[in-house]
C-alpha cells in the first residue's frame, strides 16, 4: 500500500513540475500519517511541515506535531494564526452568533458545539451550543439556524486561514500541498471548501480511519500520536469527532461505511459494529443525508459556458 501511495507521490510531482510536498501538521493521525507516506515517497529534505496552533488549540497539539516533525527529521516552521483570526473577525463573529442564543457569553467563557447520537432516536437532530462560564458552570443551548451557520462560519476561517499559509510555503518552495481528510471524512463532507479541503494530492482519502491507524504503525509514527483521540481542536472546549459530526466512534463508522459501500448484509454489518438493525437503518440513512447535503463540497467551479481543456 504504502508503495502504491509512494508512486502515486511521485508521478504527481513529475507532472507538476514540483519539487516536494508541504503538509500541515496539527499533531492528529491523518497529518502524521500523510507526512510519513510523503517522506517514504521523496525523502525528509523534500517535506515541508506546518505547525499552526491558535490560541484556541489544545495545549499539547504544538508539542505532539512538533515531535512528528522531530521524529521524521524534516525541516518545518511554527505559525501562529491567531492574529489573523482576530483581523478576520473569527472570534468576533463567533462570539456574536453564540450570543444569540445565550446572551451573557463573553470573556472567559468556553464553548463547543455538538450533535445528538445518530444511534438513539429518529428524531431529527439539531446542534446545540456547550458553554462553559467563568466559574466552571456548564450550559447547553439549542442553536438556532442562523447561530448555527453564523458559528460555522466563523470558526471555518481557521482551516482557510491554515491553509493560506500552506500554499505560501508551497509556492515559495514550489512543493504541492498534501490534503489529509481520510476515506470517513471525505466521504462524509467532514471539511471545509477551501479550507482543509484543498489540496493539490490527498494521499489517504481512499483509506479508511483503521487502515490509517494501522499505516501510521507501520509507518513509525510516534506512539503518542497513534493513542491519542480524534478530535477537531476548532473549539475552545475539547471536542470530539464523534460528537461534533460522526455520532459515532471512527471504528464503528468505518465498519458501517464500509458495509454500506460493498454491500455487506445488514446482519452482518450490525453484528461487527455492535448496532441493533434499526440503528444501522439510522446510521446508513445519517450517510446518505451527508453526501446529499456535502455534495457541493466536492464540485468544482460552475462555468457559464464552454472552456475547451488546455
Amino acid at each position: 500500500m504504502t508503495d502504491q501511495i509512494g508512486a502515486r507521490i511521485r508521478d504527481h510531482l513529475r507532472r507538476t513540475r514540483k519539487k516536494g510536498v508541504v503538509v500541515a501538521l496539527s499533531g492528529g493521525i491523518d497529518s502524521s500519517v500523510v507526512a510519513a507516506l510523503a517522506v517514504e515517497a521523496v525523502g525528509a529534505d523534500r517535506v515541508f511541515g506546518i505547525h499552526m496552533p491558535e490560541k484556541e488549540s489544545s495545549p499539547e497539539t504544538l508539542s505532539i506535531s512538533t515531535s512528528l516533525s522531530e521524529a521524521l527529521e524534516i525541516d518545518s516552521s511554527t505559525e501562529d494564526i491567531t492574529p489573523v483570526l482576530a483581523a478576520f473577525g473569527a472570534y468576533r463573529r463567533r462570539d456574536d452568533a453564540i450570543r444569540l442564543v445565550c446572551p451573557e457569553y463573553g470573556p472567559g467563557y468556553l464553548s463547543k458545539i455538538v450533535l445528538p447520537s445518530v444511534v438513539d432516536s429518529d428524531s431529527y437532530r439539531l446542534f446545540s451550543v456547550v458553554v462553559v462560564d467563568p466559574h466552571g458552570e456548564r450550559q447547553q443551548y439549542r442553536l438556532t439556524p442562523e447561530a448555527y451557520l453564523s458559528i460555522v462560519a466563523a470558526t471555518n476561517f481557521k482551516q482557510r486561514a491554515r491553509k493560506t499559509l500552506e500554499y505560501f510555503h508551497a509556492d515559495r518552495l514550489n512543493y504541492v500541498v498534501g490534503g489529509t481528510p481520510n476515506r470517513l471524512e471525505f466521504d462524509q463532507g467532514f471539511f471545509v471548501k477551501l479550507g482543509d479541503g484543498a489540496a493539490d494530492i490527498k494521499p489517504i482519502a481512499h483509506l479508511y480511519k483503521c487502515q490509517v491507524y494501522a499505516l501510521a504503525e507501520h509507518l513509525g509514527v510516534p506512539e503518542q500520536i497513534r493513542t491519542r483521540p480524534s478530535t477537531t481542536d476548532t473549539y475552545s472546549l475539547p471536542q470530539s469527532q464523534e460528537e461534533f459530526y460522526f455520532s459515532l466512534p471512527h471504528e464503528r463508522m468505518d465498519l458501517c461505511l464500509y458495509g454500506k459501500n460493498n454491500d455487506v448484509p445488514k446482519e452482518e454489518v450490525a453484528a461487527a459494529s455492535g448496532l441493533t438493525m434499526e440503528q444501522l437503518d439510522r446510521v446508513y440513512r445519517d450517510i446518505d443525508q451527508k453526501r446529499r447535503a456535502t455534495e457541493y463540497l466536492h464540485m468544482a467551479p460552475e462555468l457559464a459556458g464552454d472552456v475547451p481543456e488546455v
